[in-house]
This record gives structure tokens, sequence and C-alpha cells, in this order.
């Protein structure tokens, strides 16, 4: 199952997150996962019905954001929303909507070793589990902060699959900024972006269809159908079904735990344009473009994807972003990348 992804795709831009609290999430991405915070931008809020037809939470929220660099190739971006009515309890692994992001190590050990080492840094509890998987064939360890963000560890025995992206080591970074050495041991860079669904065959139609995965393996993980998909030059994407224990709505973009995924296109329009001829992908809104403040230029919107995820099509012209004058911190540029690259 393969597809030549939307017109004009270049590569996976940021992976959203919806926090529970922004500074303790961007402290802990920064301070313990080694990332650079690349902006914060001011508080966005509408008196209107803007938030709702753009952002697709109720119409009085008010979001917080900021972007944080972590690795070579992967933005993180974070959201804190304020407002009635959202949920504040992050979904847990199965929940169909859960998100997690999966950190190379060298082995099993030092897998261990970084869950022992974040939930000692951790200002909150966190919930760990181990981990094993005849289908990727590694071992790992996985942990919940309760502030709404997942990870998982994991190292590979014997050579990387296929196809995957071969992270590189710690602390290694690109361009002008920095990447700081992370406080956990051997943690070398975000492997994979994993996402638990409803279903895998609904899922795998738009990862592998409109979106233009590329399908390099599916199978079991003991009871839980599991895909993984390369996803433009950079990215891995593992999509997870578990097993029903009841039907579950996966979060909205306000509550903690929601999230979307950007892609860096050419041209918005044209990539919108061509989502909306697919039934049941909805265009929110209308493109835009940010007039103001650190990422003045940004062309972007948020397009909603017949199993609930939102996918974010951005175009962001590469180093003239206002911040970039007064900051050596980078998100990464899509410069010339194709989707089809590796």
């Amino acid at each position: 199952m393969t597809a030549a992804g939307l017109p004009g795709a270049q590569c996976v831009d940021h992976v959203a997150l919806t926090v529970a609290d922004l500074d303790t999430a961007v402290a802990f991405t920064t301070e313990v996962l080694g990332g650079e915070l690349v902006y914060r931008l001011p508080p966005l809020a509408h008196d209107d019905d803007w938030m709702t037809g753009h952002l697709d939470v109720p119409p009085r929220m008010a979001a917080e954001i900021a972007m944080v660099r972590l690795g070579r190739t992967t933005n993180l971006e974070l959201f804190h929303y304020t407002g009635a009515g959202r949920n504040t309890v992050p979904p847990r692994w199965g929940d169909p909507g859960h998100q997690h992001l999966g950190f190379r190590v060298p082995d099993a050990a030092e897998a261990a070793a970084a869950v022992a080492r974040i939930t000692g840094l951790s200002r909150e509890p966190v919930r760990t589990a181990g981990r094993t998987s005849p289908l990727a064939g590694m071992t790992g360890a996985r942990l919940r902060t309760p502030w709404g963000l997942s990870l998982e560890f994991r190292s590979f025995t014997g050579d990387v699959p296929a196809g995957r992206h071969r992270v590189p080591g710690p602390g290694d970074g690109d361009g002008p900024g920095r990447t700081a050495a992370p406080a956990v041991p051997g943690l070398r860079g975000v492997d994979h972006i994993g996402y638990a669904v409803a279903g895998l065959d609904d899922a795998l139609a738009v990862f592998a269809g409109p979106l233009g995965g590329r399908l390099l393996a599916r199978g079991f993980d003991g009871a839980v159908e599991t895909a993984v998909l390369r996803f433009g030059p950079y990215d891995t994407i593992e999509l997870y079904a578990h097993p029903p224990a009841g039907p579950a709505a996966p979060p909205r973009n306000c509550d903690v735990g929601g999230r979307h995924l950007a892609l860096h296109v050419r041209d918005v329009d044209t990539a919108a344009a061509e989502l909306a001829a697919h039934e049941g992908y909805t265009v929110l809104g209308g493109v835009e473009t940010i007039a103001a403040g650190p990422i003045a230029g940004v062309r972007w919107v948020y397009v909603r994807t017949p199993i609930g995820l939102h996918i974010e099509l951005v175009r962001a012209p590469d180093g003239d972003l206002p911040y970039e004058n007064a900051t050596s911190a980078r998100r990464r540029p899509a410069g010339t990348a194709r989707w089809t690259d590796e």
C-alpha cells in the first residue's frame, strides 16, 4: 500500500501535542530530552467563532503555543488551552487518539536507565511499563507524564529494519542552532511518532492513502495489531489498534493529549484542495497567512480526516521568519526536501 503523497508535500513539519502545563512541558522537553526552545507565541484567543472554525475547539478557548526542536529533524509543537469544557486527563496508551514519541537508545539496559532517570528528574510521578515487540525486533520501555506526553525508549536487536529513519547519535544537530545534550543516558533521537487508532484498516486508508505514507510492515504485537510506515524523508509512523474496550472518542485539540500532525507543502491551497476532494476530509475555516509576530509569513490550514486526526498543511518562508532575527534556534527548514527522499 503506497501513495505518492500530496501535491508538493515535502516532509513532516511538526508533531503537535496539547499539554496540561506549558511551562512544565517546555522545561521537560528542553532540560530532560535535550531539545531547544525555538519560539513561544503570544496567547491566541478570539471573541467570535474563529477558534471553532479553524482549530475545531469550542469558540471561547484560548491557546498558548511553543515550538521545541528535538534532534535533527523533529519539531514538537506544544499547546496549552484554557477555557471551560476541556478534558484535562491524558488518554491511556490504548485509547484511540493517543499519541506518543518513540526515542532510540542503544540497548534494553539504556531504555530502562532512561525511564529511571526521567522518573527521578520528573517534578510529578510518571507511569512506566516495559515492552517487547516481535514485530519490530526491539525491546524498550514506556512512560507517561501527567502533563500529557507519552514516551517510548526503544532499542533494536541487529540491524535497523529496512526503510526506517536511521537516528543520529546523541546531541546531534544541524544548522546554526544547537541541540543540548539530553539529561537521560543513551538518548539518541526520535525514532517514530506513534498513534493508537480505533481500526488499523481505516487508519491505513488515511496514512497510506491521500497522505502518502509507505507501508513497511504490518502484524501483531501480542494482541495489538500494528503497522509501520515510512512518512516522508525523515519520519516513521507507527499505528496501534488495541483490542476494543468500549467506544472512545479521540481527544479534541483543546483536551490534554489532543494532537495534530503538520506536513510542510510547497502550496497550501493546492494540497488542501486535493485533500478536500476525498470523502471524509474537511478543510477547516480556510487557508490563513500569519500577519504578525514571531512566525509572520507562515501559511497554514487544518484538515479533519475520517479518523479524527487533524492534519495541518503549512508553508513557512525558510530562513525569513521574524523570530530568526533574535535567536539561533531553528525549526528544521523544509528547504529542497522531497516527500519521496530517503
